[in-house]
């Protein structure tokens, strides 16, 4: 099979490695997916720049989608044929989606929707899974959204986008930060209500002006080393509830005082590694939103598998509205 690959860590245009692999097979339990794109995650490039190899090479990226094509043992023949999005595909293993076809645990591929295209499909393992989670555990923590004000850190990105869609659909007031005009609009087609120029504007006191003084009841937060200090400063109402899924520091000081005195909580998750319960809930209630169709996709790119290095550039400058995917 054609794959993509790296077997030692460094930048995309000197690592990355195009030729040919053995195709897998399928084990008891697994099916053996054709994959027709992979999506391109800032995890993904991170790992290869600096997450040490335990294997001789890696292929990576955990996202893609495709047909399934054979099963092993114990996996139902009729699975054969059935179009699916996978997730987890290069967690803690080392072959991942960049290549034409991967096997692995039947439940880690899912059934696509007619009506979702494989790029999208590629979408759902990182960013929607995430999406998803965080709106679950909101609702957890928050109860129904249903008329809650809710802080979207990170609206236009690939995680966001989706976030703001969810939370409006579950009737809550998305209002977002963001860092341009463009990305403004972005997330604006996507639900949301009110944008936040995090660059130019100071968050607390635009959230406090948006909500009379009291702050978002939920803050759902792609960098908790910045919505820590935005938090005590008011852009979280007293007894409100953060959902973190990432942060751009790994040492985060916290002012303690204030979290304490206003009794505010927070959450974090990891999408890769859920409970089987949160994960069966949350694919779960993703596949009912695309069976009807009720989200928008956002592909910033694409790039033909020849393209490997740069698809990995176009991630890491960070500038594209929308996700990356690798056509297979």
């Amino acid at each position: 099979m054609k794959a993509a690959w790296y077997a030692q860590n460094g930048e995309a245009q000197d690592v990355m490695q195009l030729g040919e692999l053995p195709t897998p097979t399928p084990q008891a339990g697994e099916v053996l997916v054709r994959l027709l794109t992979s999506g391109v995650n800032p995890s993904d490039v991170k790992s290869r720049r600096a997450r040490p190899l335990t294997d001789a090479l890696v292929v990576p990226h955990s996202d893609g989608a495709g047909v399934i094509e054979a099963v092993g043992a114990g996996v139902s023949p009729g699975r054969v044929g059935e179009r699916v999005w996978v997730w987890n595909g290069q967690w803690q293993r080392s072959m991942g989606t960049c290549a034409q076809y991967i096997a692995l645990p039947e439940a880690q591929a899912v059934a696509l929707p007619e009506g979702t295209d494989f790029a999208a499909g590629a979408c759902m393992g990182i960013p929607g899974l995430t999406a998803v989670q965080a709106v679950i555990l909101a609702e957890r923590l928050a109860g129904d959204l249903r008329g809650q004000t809710v802080l979207v850190t990170g609206a236009s990105s690939a995680v966001g986008h989706y976030i703001t869609q969810m939370v409006s659909l579950a009737g809550g007031r998305v209002i977002g930060t963001v860092g341009s005009q463009a990305k403004a609009a972005h997330a604006r087609a996507a639900g949301l209500q009110e944008a936040i120029f995090y660059k130019t504007e100071s968050v607390p006191e635009r959230v406090k002006a948006l909500t009379q003084g009291r702050g978002a009841e939920v803050i759902i937060d792609m960098d908790f080393s910045t919505t820590a200090r935005w938090a005590a400063e008011g852009a979280l109402a007293p007894h409100g509830q953060v959902v973190c899924y990432g942060s751009n520091a790994l040492d985060v000081a916290m002012p303690f005082r204030p979290w304490l005195f206003q009794s505010m909580g927070v959450k974090f998750f990891l999408v890769y590694d859920l409970t089987p319960a949160d994960r069966q809930g949350a694919v779960a209630r993703l596949s009912a939103m695309l069976s009807q169709q009720q989200l928008q996709h956002s592909i910033g790119a694409r790039f033909t598998l020849d393209q490997i290095a740069l698809a990995h550039q176009t991630v890491e400058a960070g500038q594209i509205v929308g996700n990356v995917v690798v056509d297979l």
